[in-house]
C-alpha cells in the first residue's frame, strides 16, 4: 500500500483549472455585491494612483510659476481624493469579506448535505476526523481567497494597468526600460510554481492525518487510558505533529522566497530608472516633476507585482485544498434511488430474500445464496457465531448496502425500487451501539419524530423502562446530555435509544443486540415490554443471549454467510444442530457462573 506522500508526488500537476472554475460556480448569486466591490475598488485604484501626477504638476507648472492657489487648490484636491480613497477601501473590505464568508457558507453546507447523502460503505472506508478536515479546515484555507484574494488580485490588476498606461503617457522610452527586468521575474515564477503546489498538498496531508489521529484518540481514549498508553500516544503524536510541522516550514519557505525576489528585481529596475532618468535629465529630455511623477508611479508599479506573486501562492494552496473539497463532493452515494423508485405507503410486512449474495469487499463474501421468507407480523430471531453474517442481514433489509446479487423484498417488492427516505420511515432500526446526540434527553427520544408529544415520549420510556431513571434526573426529560451520552450508563443509552425507535412506531422493527447491556433485572422488565411491542409487527432481533428469544416465531441461524437451520425453539433443539449445540454451551456456562 502507498504510503500518502508517495501517492500525493505521483498525483502532482499544474494547477486544476476546471477546479478554479467550479470555485468560481460559488461567486455567481452573489454578482450583485461583486459588483459593488469592483466599482469601490475602481475608484479605489483611480484616487490612490492621482498623487504623482499631482506632484508633477506642482513641481513642473504651479511651484515655477510661483502660483499659490494651484498648489493650495491641488493639495485639497489631493486630500478630497485621499478621504475618497480611505472610504472606498473601508468599504471594498467590508463588501468583499461579506461575500466571502456567504461563499464559504454555501461550500460547507454543500460538503454537509451531501455527505448526509453518501453510503455505509464510504463511511467504512474512511476516516471521521478526515472528513471533518475537509469540511472544516479546507473550507477555512479558501477564505484568505474569497475575502480578500480575489478583489486584492483584482484591484492589484487594475492598479498595474493604470500604472503602466500612466508611466507610457509619462515617458514611453522610461516606460519600455521597466519592462527589461520582467523577464527574471516570469523564470522564477514559473521556476517554483510546481513545486510550491506540490509542498502545499503534502502540507494538507500532513494537516488530515493529524486531525484523524486525534480524533480517534479522543474516541478511544477510555481504551487508552485502560492499557496506560499515553507514553506511546504522546510519540506517536509527536512524529506526526514533526510531520506537519516541517513540512509547513517547507512550504512557507518557498513562499517566502517570492518577496525578496520581487524587491531584489524592483530594485534592478529603479536603479536603472534613475541611471536613465538622470542621463536624460542631463540631455534636458525630462523634467524634475516627470522623473519624481514615474519614480512614484515605478513603486506602484512593483507594489502590484508583489501581490499579484503572491496570490499564485494562494491560488495554489486554495487549489490544493479545493481538490479534496471536490473530490469529496465528486464522492457518489453507493446506493441511489432510480428513476423508478417510489413510496412505500402501506406496509403488511412480508420479508423475503431471494438467492442474496453479499460482500463488502471483493472477492470476500459475506452471504451466499442466503434464502427466506417471514410473513407479516411474524419475530423473526437470528443467531449464530460472531462474523456469520447476522448484522449485514438486518443492514440489508434497511437497505444500508446493496446485494451483490439476488433480490430483498418488501409485500413482493423489490427494496431497490423504493425511495430509500421512504423504506427507512417504514424500518426502524436500532443499532448494536446506540448513539446519543447532545442536547435533551427528549430531544433524543423525538429524533425521529420531532413533533411528538411529551405525552408520546413518556409513554414509550415506560413502555421500554427508561422512564424510572429519566424521572430521577435533576431536570427529567429536559436533562442535557452531551456528545455520545457522555454520564449516562450504557444501559440508559441503550434504553433512550430502544425508547426513540418504538416512538417512530416503524412497521418492520430490527433489533441488533437491544438488551447486550442492561443488567438482568432491566432486562427482564424490557423483554417483557419488547414482547407487547413486537406484537402485529415484522421483526427481526439478533442476540447473543439465546434465553431471550426462546419466544421468537422462527429462529434463523447463520453460519459463514448461509441460513443452516431455520424453525422454532423446540424444533431446533429437536434436531440437535447447530442451535442445538449453541443453546447447550450457554446453558452450560450460566450454569457454571
Amino acid at each position: 500500500m502507498p504510503n500518502p506522500a508517495e501517492k500525493y508526488q505521483e498525483d502532482c500537476g499544474a494547477l486544476n483549472i476546471n477546479h478554479i472554475r467550479r470555485l468560481a460556480q460559488y461567486l455567481r448569486p452573489y454578482k450583485k455585491q461583486i459588483a459593488i466591490t469592483v466599482v469601490l475598488m475602481f475608484v479605489a485604484t483611480v484616487t490612490g494612483l492621482i498623487g504623482p501626477y499631482f506632484l508633477q504638476l506642482a513641481i513642473d507648472v504651479y511651484i515655477p510659476q510661483k502660483n499659490v492657489a494651484g498648489v493650495v487648490w491641488i493639495s485639497i484636491l489631493f486630500m478630497v481624493m485621499t478621504c475618497l480613497n480611505y472610504i472606498c477601501n473601508r468599504y471594498k473590505i467590508s463588501f468583499a469579506n461579506r461575500t466571502g464568508q456567504q461563499v464559504l457558507f454555501d461550500i460547507r453546507r454543500d460538503l454537509f448535505q451531501h455527505v448526509q447523502s453518501l453510503s455505509f460503505g464510504f463511511f467504512d472506508t474512511h476516516s471521521t476526523g478526515k472528513i471533518i478536515v475537509r469540511i472544516v479546515n479546507d473550507v477555512n484555507t479558501l477564505n484568505n481567497l474569497f475575502t480578500n484574494g480575489i478583489i486584492n488580485v483584482i484591484t492589484d490588476f487594475s492598479m498595474l494597468m493604470v500604472a503602466v498606461i500612466l508611466m507610457f503617457v509619462i515617458h514611453p522610452r522610461l516606460a519600455l526600460l521597466t519592462f527589461v527586468t520582467i523577464p527574471f521575474f516570469m523564470v522564477f515564477v514559473f521556476t517554483i510554481r510546481n513545486l510550491n503546489k506540490k509542498r502545499w498538498r503534502l502540507v494538507r496531508i500532513k494537516i488530515s492525518n493529524l486531525n484523524a489521529y486525534l480524533h480517534e484518540c479522543i474516541s478511544g481514549m477510555r481504551v487508552i487510558q485502560a492499557y496506560v498508553r499515553q507514553q506511546e500516544n504522546r510519540k506517536i503524536f509527536h512524529d506526526v505533529l514533526d510531520d506537519v510541522f516541517n513540512s509547513w516550514i517547507r512550504a512557507t519557505y518557498l513562499n517566502g522566497t517570492v518577496g525578496p525576489v520581487v524587491n531584489m528585481v524592483s530594485i534592478m529596475g529603479t536603479i536603472l530608472i534613475y541611471w536613465y532618468g538622470a542621463y536624460l535629465l542631463n540631455k534636458g529630455d525630462v523634467t524634475v516633476g516627470v522623473l519624481i511623477a514615474f519614480t512614484g508611479y515605478l513603486s506602484r508599479f512593483w507594489q502590484p507585482m508583489g501581490t499579484l506573486s503572491n496570490f499564485y501562492n494562494q491560488l495554489v494552496v486554495a487549489a490544493t485544498s479545493s481538490e479534496r473539497i471536490f473530490e469529496l463532493l465528486d464522492e457518489k452515494p453507493w446506493i441511489t434511488d432510480s428513476p423508478q423508485s417510489r413510496e412505500l405507503d402501506v406496509v403488511r410486512g412480508e420479508i423475503s430474500f431471494e438467492h442474496v449474495y453479499f460482500e463488502y469487499e471483493k472477492d470476500k463474501m459475506i452471504l451466499k445464496d442466503v434464502n427466506f421468507k417471514v410473513s407479516p407480523g411474524e419475530t423473526i430471531a437470528i443467531v449464530g457465531p460472531t462474523g456469520s453474517g447476522k448484522t449485514t442481514i438486518i443492514n440489508l433489509i434497511a437497505r444500508f448496502y446493496d446485494v451483490t446479487d439476488g433480490e430483498v423484498k418488501i409485500d413482493g417488492l423489490n427494496i431497490k425500487q423504493i425511495k430509500q427516505a421512504s423504506l427507512r420511515k417504514k424500518v426502524g432500526v436500532m443499532l448494536q451501539e446506540p448513539f446519543i446526540f447532545s442536547g435533551t434527553i427528549a430531544e433524543n427520544i423525538k429524533y425521529a419524530k420531532e413533533d411528538a408529544s411529551d405525552e408520546e415520549v413518556i409513554a414509550v420510556s415506560k413502555a421500554v423502562g427508561a422512564h424510572e431513571f429519566i424521572s430521577k434526573m435533576k431536570d427529567g426529560y429536559e436533562s442535557q446530555v452531551n456528545e455520545r451520552g457522555a454520564g449516562l450508563s450504557i444501559g440508559q443509552k441503550q434504553l433512550i435509544a430502544f425508547a426513540r425507535v418504538l416512538l417512530a412506531d416503524p412497521e418492520i422493527l430490527i433489533l441488533d443486540e437491544a438488551t447486550a447491556s442492561v443488567d438482568t433485572h432491566t432486562e427482564v422488565l424490557l423483554q417483557k415490554a419488547i414482547d407487547k411491542i413486537l406484537e402485529g409487527r415484522t421483526s427481526f432481533v439478533i442476540a447473543h443471549r439465546l434465553s431471550t428469544i426462546r419466544n421468537a416465531d422462527k429462529i434463523m441461524v447463520v453460519q459463514q454467510g448461509r441460513i443452516v437451520e431455520m424453525g422454532t425453539h423446540d424444533e431446533l433443539l429437536a434436531k440437535k444442530g447447530v442451535y442445538y449445540n449453541l443453546y447447550n454451551v450457554q446453558y452450560k456456562f450460566l450454569k457454571a457462573v
